[in-house]
């Protein structure tokens, strides 16, 4: 390899771009961020490229046991209450926000308070009033993600990813008279668009790294009886990268490699039980663990491969939909989500709910440990990203808009100080939040649904 003597130093000429790809049979495979992707010179004269930036947004239904979940300190003393206590390892990457609220403004049209789950999830990043229909008569507003993505996907093979764990087959399980699009999603691409959320990691995976196209059901469970791995066909190619790399960037190709391939595993394996367990329902997608708690980790792995590979910069996740009746006996509430979430102040209802509610934040600091073990640039995923973690409502007894649970979890690239409970004056619209959040993403816009301008504080 030739090269040029620079301050004593031999500097190579060649760099790997940012954008190489491994191509093999059926699969073009995206690379981590590897220090030969960083020009010779410039790193010698460390001037590092801008930090990435990502957006996440991670949406939890049905409300939340508000005592549990509001701290009482404002500021960097604050405590971690019983429902935020998963999280208190990442102390210094967290804000908790209080004070917002996504209720209609005293200007809106009759009927604007109707439908409140289909409010909660349409308005948590639209701000916009969802319009009482059904089928091609919906209407809300293009979502904050959706803002982030048109010009964030100037970068990106993908603009956006959005997920679930639910299913979107929940006939007779939204408001009466609005259409099961405004719970079944959180994303919206214009106004008459909500985008579905894919709950099948296979399916994800496929979109990430495989040949970008659909692949029904069974052409997934004839790959599982071809038993290849998607990845051995790109295995010369990455030796054939690795005689080109220096030690350290062979390190964290072996590793991210190990990862892709323990995910692929994960995935067989669960389509091989679902294939087999007679326990299964037959319209149980191929790909999806039996178990939830599996399922939300696999989903929470495919966006950390996302944005480590940084095939998108925008990811939207429901950990569960509004109106969702599912139970969770594994952590001894067996009842339905939803009807529990209708407390009425009972004690052992409010228990179970609140026991819902330290579980979705669990699995969620699952994710954030992740993001915290993965290198990226000077630092780690979580310093890049910024994610709103949070519900559509507080008080799921009386469908409170006001007040709502917010999080905003991660360095923003250097543009967020985390560490901190803020306190914003009651009714404080959501929308100034995700303005505030696009301006720190470098895509600035006036204003969205109800908001009055962009909230302050986020950064010290």
């Amino acid at each position: 390899m030739r090269g040029s003597i620079t301050g004593g130093m031999m500097v190579s000429r060649k760099t790997i771009s940012r954008r190489t790809v491994l191509r093999g049979i059926g699969t073009t495979l995206a690379l981590p961020l590897l220090d030969s992707m960083v020009p010779a010179l410039s790193a010698q004269r460390k001037t590092a490229a801008a930090p990435i930036r990502r957006f996440g947004v991670v949406y939890t239904p049905n409300g939340m046991v508000m005592r549990v979940w509001t701290p009482e300190k404002e500021g960097a003393g604050f405590e971690f209450t019983p429902t935020l206590k998963p999280l208190e390892p990442y102390r210094d990457k967290i804000l908790v926000l209080t004070g917002l609220s996504s209720k209609p403004p005293a200007n809106s049209p009759a009927g604007a308070a109707a439908g409140v789950h289909a409010r909660a999830s349409t308005r948590f990043l639209t701000h916009v009033i969802p319009k009482r229909a059904q089928g091609s008569e919906i209407s809300a507003g293009i979502s904050s993600d959706q803002i982030a993505a048109q010009e964030l996907a100037k970068h990106t093979q993908l603009g956006s990813l959005e997920l679930a764990i639910e299913g979107r087959d929940f006939a007779g399980s939204c408001d009466a008279g609005y259409s099961c699009a405004y719970t079944n999603t959180i994303s919206w691409r214009t106004a008459n668009a909500p985008l579905p959320m894919e709950n099948d990691p296979r399916a994800v995976f496929e979109r990430l790294f495989g040949d970008g196209g659909s692949v029904d059901a069974s052409a997934r469970m004839a790959r599982i009886k071809a038993d290849r791995s998607i990845l051995d066909s790109v295995m010369e190619r990455v030796s054939d990268l690795g005689r080109v790399l220096g030690p350290k960037d062979k390190a964290k190709l072996g590793e991210y490699l190990d990862s892709l391939r323990d995910i692929e595993r994960r995935i067989q394996k669960a389509e091989e039980q679902n294939a087999t367990n007679v326990n299964v329902t037959v319209d149980q997608p191929a790909g999806i663990p039996s178990v939830y708690e599996d399922h939300a980790r696999l989903m929470f792995d495919m966006q950390v491969l996302a944005y480590q590979t940084d095939l998108t910069r925008v990811i939207t996740f429901m950990i569960a939909r509004e109106l969702s009746g599912r139970s969770y006996p594994q952590i001894g509430v067996a009842e339905s989500h939803h009807p529990i979430s209708h407390h009425l102040n009972d004690p052992a209802k409010l228990a179970s709910l609140a026991r819902i509610n330290v579980h979705h934040t669990s699995l969620f600091s699952y994710y954030l440990d992740r993001l915290k073990s993965t290198p990226d640039g000077d630092g780690s995923l979580l310093d890049s990203v910024m994610i709103v973690y949070g519900a559509g409502m507080a008080d799921s007894n009386l469908h409170a808009p006001s007040g709502l649970p917010v999080l905003v979890v991660g360095g923003g690239g250097g543009t967020l100080s985390g560490g901190r409970h803020i306190k914003y004056p009651l009714d404080t619209p959501l929308a100034n939040l995700n303005l505030a959040l696009l301006d720190k993403l470098g895509v600035p816009v006036g204003s969205m649904g109800d908001s009055t301008g962009k909230l302050e504080l986020l950064a010290l």
